[in-house]
């Protein structure tokens, strides 16, 4: 079986999991495990196997909306995401909504899952939701050790590849040619050249309330009326709008006329059905 491959420093290898080796048994991880996943149950119940290709398509908004926040090129993120997660449908992913076998280190307050993997009952971290994975991991790519890559084009996805291997975020050997040849063949690369609008969150957002927006040249932005509007802001995703609204995602696509998931920050989006 494939061993997961997991986020890691020089520093963050000492202080993670380590502190965690053999102080769990095996009967505590298995309870830890099952509330775990009787808390993630509703879920879990109607999961379906994603393809790769579904898997892109229902995380790839995500993915250019982190590298619009944090300078990740969206390829290396949805191909890592596809790598680690198996597409989204291994073990941690679909229980622990973690996409990117990112462990526990000793500052992680959050739930824990624990599975073999380096060493018995491993700790790995627990999300909300799996937007959450996604910006931890842009979160971890901000360390220290992995200030070069953020010198290289966001377009430059070969760059980044050999760049995280030789930064220590991996220990497998070919793992820059794997994330490079997933990429090649979903032309993930595509997604690396859709930047974020030209004006800023609090513009939009004040233009929005006053119901005279103007759009940002690459923009889908339109008037509509006032009181039925949302612009979107850092952290938001068609997922959590249309929960907030009482809408589902393909309600919100429908309203405005979404080809795909993908937002904008400052994007005003209709969230009341007429």
């Amino acid at each position: 079986m494939r061993k997961t491959i997991y986020l890691f420093t020089a520093l963050a290898s000492l202080a993670s999991c380590s502190v965690h080796r053999n102080t769990i048994s095996n009967r505590d991880a298995r309870r830890n495990n099952e509330n775990v996943q009787r808390a993630n149950g509703a879920s879990i119940a109607g999961y379906t196997p994603l393809t790769s290709v579904q898997y892109i398509n229902r995380y790839k908004g995500i993915a250019v909306q982190e590298m619009n926040l944090y300078g990740v090129p969206a390829s290396i993120t949805l191909a890592q995401g596809l790598f680690e997660s198996g597409s989204g449908n291994s073990t941690l992913a679909r229980i622990a909504n973690n996409h990117f076998g990112i462990k526990c280190t000793s500052g992680w307050t959050g739930k824990s899952f624990y599975r073999d993997d380096d060493n018995k009952n491993d700790c790995f971290r627990v999300y909300d939701r799996a937007e959450d994975s996604f910006r931890d991991h842009s979160l971890f790519l901000k360390r220290k050790n992995y200030t070069s890559l953020f010198t290289l084009k966001i377009t430059d996805y070969k760059g980044w590849a050999q760049g995280l291997k030789n930064a220590g975020y991996a220990t497998n050997p070919n793992y820059p040619s794997i994330l490079i040849g997933i990429i090649q063949k979903y032309n993930l690369d595509r997604y690396d050249s859709q930047p974020a609008g030209t004006e800023t969150i609090d513009t939009l957002v004040t233009k929005a309330d006053q119901n005279i927006v103007t759009a940002p040249k690459d923009s889908s932005i339109k008037l509509i009326p006032a009181g039925k509007t949302y612009a979107v802001r850092q952290g938001d995703t068609l997922y959590n709008i249309s929960k907030r609204f009482g809408l589902t995602v393909d309600d919100l696509r429908a309203l405005n006329n979404l080809a795909d998931s993908n937002i904008k920050i400052g994007q005003v989006l209709v969230v009341v059905k007429p």
